[in-house]
């Protein structure tokens, strides 16, 4: 605030400046997620058993195999998926980007490849909201998505709260899984829309878009076999 001041010629030092060094660091709280496969399991199986909203349910169930950011998976639009490809496409503008960079031009969008199984989620939502420009439109108005806090409070209804899981969550399941298992950092970083920090960030374009679809695909495979109680055979990179 202070500084917006000095540069619009309306204040001429920033007091605020001499507390920096005295201020304790703010540190983000990770969001809550699951590690343990048995329990994921069973809340893959309540998920696939969910009774609410078809639209949500369908969220639901992509959450975990696609681990977006829930912003961009709620607000996504029709025009962004190829469902003939297995390619969502996400723009720029969707993303968790600065505002100067959501309108460059120039900065690539977001492909995240789709499992067999997500494609199947999305043909069967398709023949409920294909014919609006959302893919998980509100109930009370389908011009705006779903919010965050329905997705929660589903999964709360389900038995398992915000203590347990959260949609951002899945994230760091997906992560520490697929690192676990051998995975490239560089796929499993791109996946999940996180750039490179300092130069390398500014020359390394690359999408790594075969392993990923590789990737995502086993492990599509592993949540369903966690999901049905089948033997897992723990998935391998490559």
């Amino acid at each position: 605030m202070f500084r917006y001041a000095i540069a619009h010629d309306r204040s001429e030092r920033d007091p605020a400046h001499a507390l920096a060094d005295f201020l304790p660091t703010h540190r983000k709280k990770q969001f809550s997620h699951i590690k343990d496969p048995r329990l994921l399991g069973e809340l893959l199986r309540t998920i696939h058993g969910f009774s609410g909203q078809y639209a949500t349910g369908c969220a639901l169930k992509l959450a975990p195999l696609l681990f977006l950011r829930p912003g961009e998976l709620r607000a996504g639009e029709w025009v962004e998926i190829d469902l003939d490809g297995g390619l969502w496409t996400i723009p720029a503008a969707r993303m968790k980007h600065k505002k100067a960079i959501k309108l460059d031009p120039n900065t690539p969008p977001h492909l995240v490849p789709l499992s067999k199984q997500a494609v199947a989620i999305l043909r069967d939502l398709f023949s409920l909201t294909g014919r609006g420009k959302l893919l998980f439109p509100g109930a009370r108005n389908p011009r705006v998505p779903i919010s965050n806090a329905t997705m929660n409070a589903a999964l709360k209804r389900m038995g398992f709260d915000a203590d347990t899981i959260q949609p951002h969550g899945f994230r760091h399941t997906a992560s520490t899984a697929l690192n676990e298992l051998g995975f490239s950092e560089d796929a499993i970083e791109r996946q999940l829309s996180h750039g490179k920090r300092g130069i390398a960030g500014v020359y390394n374009k690359a999408q790594h878009l075969p392993e990923r679809r590789k990737m995502m695909q086993a492990w599509a495979d592993y949540l369903d076999g966690l999901r049905t109680g089948a033997k897992v055979v723990p998935i391998k990179a490559g």
